[in-house]
């Protein structure tokens, strides 16, 4: 039996129930990787101790009660993992290894996933590209097609079935971007719910999942926001506590003491929502591509055939945002290079770090603009919904050249044009997630954003339900097991 193909939940249901040994399903996923991963690039490091963490897996006297029982997670290389050099997709970065685990890492071994390898990222995650000094990262939809970034490796590996489930973190889109880009469903959680990465980008940054079906992606956020005792709150491969309390599902009846991502023909009435749909949300002279417009409208449809209050929201983003969305960036680019070997850091790395510093000589790093957006700004724009869609980018993903040896604006030019949709959110500190939900003219999936105020992960992964019900994800060509 293959097990490349199959969900997080299938894998470890079967470790639990002893069907399959934890050894067995790494093992596979090892060889995939190795089969696999030469055209794409997405693992700077396979790690070769993976194999006896899974036989210590199964060996846990708890492996009954692990919701990730045995299941293979790449982690992206800018989270730290016990015993490995954490690069960050940089030269310059030291290769001493980390002395312990990141506390997500922590918590998806104590719920008994096993740390595959390490994904590849632009360096310092500072470009919506995936390549570095370790290679360049392909999009398995199309090899001549950046994934995305920053979490590219981590997007990418989910895509061409290397990995059930990955890790990767998010300070302007890196996790719903490469999930466009590579027809795959990521969350950046709001702020506060999953431990951030070590370095924050002043409070941008969240670490999140990325997964190829829903309940998967409901199943790794939970264990990555659940507090100490989660691994001992799984029931029967199939239940999850509320831990915490905004994660219950709104799948769940009121009475329900447990949490479990349902089958959209079995939600519980009322799931009413009021959905806005934006398909232009950005500025003008920022265009949006034809097709990501009609998914949008797509999705609403499928929203409003499913019950849920739909309305158009035609106010595009104010065109203050986009300048100090910019001025972030630029001035965190320069924060995450203080203290490294400039010369061994990449042009575009230096390119972005410089103007990041004149910017903040200035006194134009974007935080003024940050703060309206986040304390009054976003709630204004955003009106009474509940959950609002919009397109995750605005163009088909860029060729995966070496973007890294260009300078700014070849580099800025890029990454405004294909991906301007998605820094906002962090800005404000609110989730969002990407799903998959139709393919373009050319052959690259399309993706949507739903959003939610603080708090709203439930409303997304619900309505990520139902759209995934009504269109499903397709496989990219060569890596559909």
């Amino acid at each position: 039996m293959l097990w490349t193909g199959r969900s997080a939940i299938e894998i470890a249901t079967a470790v639990r129930r002893g069907e399959v040994t934890a050894a067995a399903i790494v093992e596979e996923h090892l060889h995939a990787i190795a089969e696999r991963d030469p055209g794409v690039g997405a693992f700077r490091l396979v790690r070769e101790r993976a194999l006896d963490e899974a036989r210590a897996v199964q060996e846990r006297r708890d492996l009954a009660d692990l919701p990730l029982a045995g299941v293979p997670v790449a982690v992206k290389d800018n989270l730290e993992v016990a015993g490995e050099a954490t690069r960050g997709g940089s030269a310059a970065t030291a290769d001493t290894p980390a002395p312990k685990d990141h506390e997500t890492v922590g918590r998806l071994r104590a719920a008994g996933a096993v740390i595959v390898g390490l994904t590849n990222l632009p360096e310092l995650g500072l470009v919506a590209f995936g390549d570095s000094a370790y290679g360049t990262v392909r999009n398995p939809w199309n090899l001549a097609r950046t994934s995305g970034g920053s979490s590219a490796g981590s997007a990418a590996a989910v895509s061409a079935g290397m990995v059930p489930l990955a890790l990767g973190n998010d300070g302007m889109g890196s996790l719903r971007i490469p999930g466009a880009c590579c027809g795959v469903f990521a969350i950046k959680p709001g702020t506060g719910l999953v431990p951030p990465p070590t370095e924050t980008w002043g409070g941008l940054t969240e670490n999140g999942p990325l997964a190829r079906n829903v309940p998967d992606l409901a199943l790794m956020l939970s264990v990555l926001a659940a507090d100490e005792g989660l691994a001992e709150s799984w029931r029967g491969g199939e239940r999850i506590e509320p831990r915490p309390r905004m994660l219950r599902s709104v799948w769940a009846d009121d009475d329900d003491e447990v949490w479990a991502p349902r089958p959209p023909h079995e939600t519980p009435e009322p799931f009413d929502l009021r959905v806005a749909y934006a398909p232009q949300p950005l500025p003008v002279g920022l265009p949006m591509d034809r097709e990501f417009q009609a998914a949008v409208r797509a999705a609403a449809e499928t929203l409003r055939v499913a019950g849920h209050t739909v309305v158009e929201h035609e106010q595009r983003l104010p065109a203050a945002l986009g300048p100090a969305t910019i001025a972030t960036w630029l001035t965190r680019a320069s924060g995450a290079a203080t203290g490294l070997d400039r010369t061994r850091l990449e042009p575009r790395t230096r390119a972005l770090a410089r103007a990041g510093r004149v910017l903040h000589a200035l006194r134009l790093d974007g935080e003024r603009g940050r703060a309206r957006w986040h304390g009054y700004g976003a709630d204004q724009w955003f009106g009474d919904a509940d959950v609002l869609i919009t397109p995750t980018l605005a163009r088909i993903p860029p060729k995966a050249d070496r973007w890294g040896e260009r300078g700014l604006a070849r580099n800025l030019l890029a990454n405004v044009r294909y991906a301007p949709a998605t820094g906002a959110w962090n800005m404000c500190g609110w989730p969002a997630l990407t799903v998959p939900i139709a393919t373009h003219s050319s052959g690259l999936p399309i993706g949507v954003q739903l959003i939610a105020p603080p708090g709203g992960e439930p409303q997304l992964l619900g309505l990520a339900a139902q759209l995934s019900a009504a269109h499903p994800p397709v496989r990219p060509r060569g890596f559909s097991s």
